[in-house]
């Protein structure tokens, strides 16, 4: 940073809804930060670039979460601070920033249990399986008409100069490749999408069933599930702002700059659509710092569509992974699905997909049974009574 700034430093792109979840999180916690490298100059970018790749490497410390075997480093989004803070995961930063001396209300209520265990399994739900839903729309439904890769050509212009442009333009095809990998498979028999460049065509993949079909369910049924409970309260939890609206923001934001898929989340949800636009723009009415976080009955068709999709989702890949690592498999995440190891056959919504085996979902799924686990027995009771029968948090998913 330059000397006497005291501004945080986002790192990334708003093509990313990580990106914009930190950003969001950053808002509510009143810390001035901008964006980098689109909103600094050649040298700035290249120093934090050259900063970046030294945490990766472990030649700077990681301020926060500490990293674990199953973790690994995404591409964006980081957080630098001025004190010479290092953070990257969204989630793990919004934990961090509930640490800092603030009057803001916390994200997580560390004083119901309860409630703080349902913030976190919305939160990783949106973070997990939201991100395959909006991708999808960006890429799928939005093929035609998203401007991604010109965006993301001006975003990092600042750093690479002309070639900015050169990466715009493969930035969408590379994306459509990793549909599959992101849950997103096309029918083979039924090329919808015929007329676009091959290299922007949604791609099937040999062996693995079609998935648009399930992936658009998910997200009809989640728009279904945010949209009256928007349209009623300020916010998912109340009148607080928490964790699991940086996540919602950051998911369903990223479609906002994809036309077709903005479209649909403005017909199907216009107050969903209206509280999108409010966090854009930095505006949190109806935020109350002494309000009191609900846990009630608005919830209960998010907290079942939770159940009904990212639980089985994280049980399956965690049978999946024990099965592989027990078995030898030393590769998973993306190079294990791109090598073609490490995959597994499962169903959501009694629909069938192909996956692989990813070791941050299994990190992921292991810290919310161990909190389902250290709940007192009353906590468990108000929170078992928001969940549906058969919830799964009580079985971690393991080979029999």
């Amino acid at each position: 940073m330059a000397a006497g700034d005291s501004r945080w430093v986002l790192w990334g792109s708003e093509l990313s809804p990580f990106a914009l979840k930190v950003e969001v999180l950053l808002r509510h916690a009143g810390l001035p930060h901008r964006w980098l490298p689109r909103d600094g100059s050649f040298a700035e970018g290249l120093r934090f670039a050259r900063r970046l790749r030294r945490v990766v490497a472990g030649r700077l410390p990681l301020t926060w979460p500490p990293m674990t075997e199953l973790d690994e480093f995404p591409q964006v989004p980081f957080v630098f601070g001025p004190g010479g803070e290092n953070l990257y995961d969204s989630s793990a930063i919004g934990v961090w920033l509930d640490g800092l001396p603030s009057d803001v209300a916390p994200l997580l209520p560390a004083d119901d249990p309860a409630l703080e265990l349902a913030l976190r399994l919305v939160d990783e739900a949106l973070d997990e399986v939201g991100l395959y839903l909006v991708h999808h729309n960006r890429w799928v439904l939005a093929a035609r008409d998203n401007d991604a890769g010109a965006r993301l050509a001006q975003e990092l212009r600042p750093l690479l100069g002309p070639a900015a442009a050169l990466l715009g333009h493969v930035f969408p095809a590379r994306q459509v490749r990793r549909l599959p990998y992101l849950f997103s498979v096309a029918d083979p028999d039924a090329p919808a999408q015929a007329d676009l460049p091959a290299r922007l065509r949604p791609p099937a993949r040999a062996g693995f069933p079609a998935t648009h079909d399930l992936l658009d369910q998910a997200f009809a049924e989640l728009l279904a599930c945010v949209e009256p409970v928007l349209a009623s309260r300020p916010f998912l939890f109340g009148e607080r702002f928490s964790l699991a609206d940086a996540s919602l923001y950051g998911q369903l934001g990223m479609n906002r700059s994809d036309p077709s898929a903005w479209s649909r989340i403005r017909g199907d949800a216009p107050a969903t659509a209206a509280w999108i636009e409010r966090l854009a723009h930095g505006d949190f009415s109806g935020h109350h710092t002494d309000a009191v976080p609900q846990l009630d009955a608005a919830l209960d068709p998010l907290l079942r569509w939770t159940c009904r999709t990212f639980v089985p989702l994280m049980q399956q890949n965690h049978v999946a992974w024990q099965r592989h690592r027990d078995a030898g498999e030393t590769r998973f995440n993306e190079a294990a699905f791109d090598a073609g190891r490490a995959l597994y056959d499962g169903s959501l919504l009694g629909r069938p997909f192909r996956s692989v085996a990813k070791t941050f979902q299994v990190r992921v799924w292991r810290e919310l049974r161990a909190g389902w686990e250290a709940l007192p027995a009353e906590a468990r009771a108000r929170l078992e009574a928001r969940l549906p029968d058969g919830h799964g948090l009580d079985r971690a998913g393991e080979v029999s």
